[in-house]
């Protein structure tokens, strides 16, 4: 049965259930070291919550320095890479994460 309009709009239900679900467990595992998120994009997008929930998951630290207070936007993607370059080298696979059309 092929996707209608309906189940592929950014509002779709489905959408909205899943990502509450994932911010619940997110703020589940954070709350140990006093963080929380409210909205994924915008909670995560300077790296620091990803790299705090990536290090309270693995029981690790970040292998490099990253910017604890990111003012400019370079800083905030540097972040992120700090974040995704940890998991590589711990050998995380990203699995069912990737864009809808």
């Amino acid at each position: 049965m092929p996707a209608t309009e309906k189940d592929l709009a950014e509002d779709a239900p489905w959408k909205k259930i899943q990502q509450n679900t994932f911010t619940r467990w997110i703020n589940e595992h954070l709350k140990c070291v006093n963080k929380r998120i409210a909205d994924l994009q915008l909670d995560l997008g300077d790296g620091l919550r990803l790299i705090a929930l990536l290090e309270v998951l693995s029981h690790k630290k970040m292998y490099r320095k990253y910017h604890p207070r990111p003012t400019f936007r370079q800083m905030k993607l540097e972040n992120v890479s700090v974040a995704l370059e940890f998991l590589d080298k711990e050998n995380i696979k990203l699995v069912s994460i990737g864009l809808t059309c």
